[in-house]
């Protein structure tokens, strides 16, 4: 991946994360800093076209940034909020390695799972925190879960992610990933996120 060139330190992101309205805001005012590893990880995103159906807002910065700033709404509600805005602004840091154009549809294909490995090697560049980057790394994986479980799809692994996980704030993120795109319905959305909710909660119980 190559040696980190730390001009932005770890605790400086995490401050905008934790504390900026809107943490986009700090985040496109980066410019050279964004070529150093392991911020081209994030700048890769730029280069990644996204299905106009699902994403109308372009490609996986654009969309990564709104999520951040819809994860800034809510984070005072996460149990961990630094995990928490952490995986939102890495939550699709997979997306460069796995979208193809297949049949003529664009598609990342596994990139929850390819992305939880990348974030792991991100963060490794900035803390030596194994639990941090643990619980980062496995909300990346998840990230598509709320998705596969309302869906009823094959690809999930529910019982681990409940397992891995606080389900409160996957179920958080994934609320939020799902707002971060143009002309999302938010009453819907959160209707999604209580019914993701109380599946797994039935699942906890029995």
């Amino acid at each position: 991946m190559g040696k980190v060139i730390e001009d932005i330190s770890f605790d400086e992101i995490s401050k905008h994360l934790l504390e900026d309205e809107s943490p986009s805001l700090y985040f496109c005012g980066l410019d050279k800093e964004m070529k150093k590893y392991p911020l081209n990880l994030l700048e890769k995103l730029k280069d990644v076209e996204q299905s106009p159906k699902y994403h109308p807002e372009g490609n996986v910065w654009n969309h990564t940034m709104m999520v951040v700033d819809e994860a800034a709404k809510v984070r005072e509600e996460s149990h961990d909020g630094k995990v928490f805005m952490w995986a939102a602004l890495l939550h699709d840091i997979g997306k460069p390695e796995t979208t193809r154009v297949r049949k003529g549809r664009i598609t990342s294909y596994d990139h929850d799972k390819v992305g939880a490995n990348i974030s792991k090697l991100f963060l490794e560049s900035y803390t030596k925190d194994k639990d941090f980057i643990n619980k980062v790394s496995m909300m990346v994986k998840y990230h598509m879960h709320m998705l596969y479980v309302l869906k009823g799809l094959p690809f999930g692994n529910p019982s681990q992610m409940i397992k891995d996980t606080d389900i409160h704030d996957l179920a958080l993120l994934c609320r939020c990933d799902r707002l971060g795109r143009i002309g999302a319905d938010l009453n819907k959305e959160i209707d999604n996120y209580n019914r993701f909710i109380n599946i797994l909660n039935n699942k906890v119980m029995t």
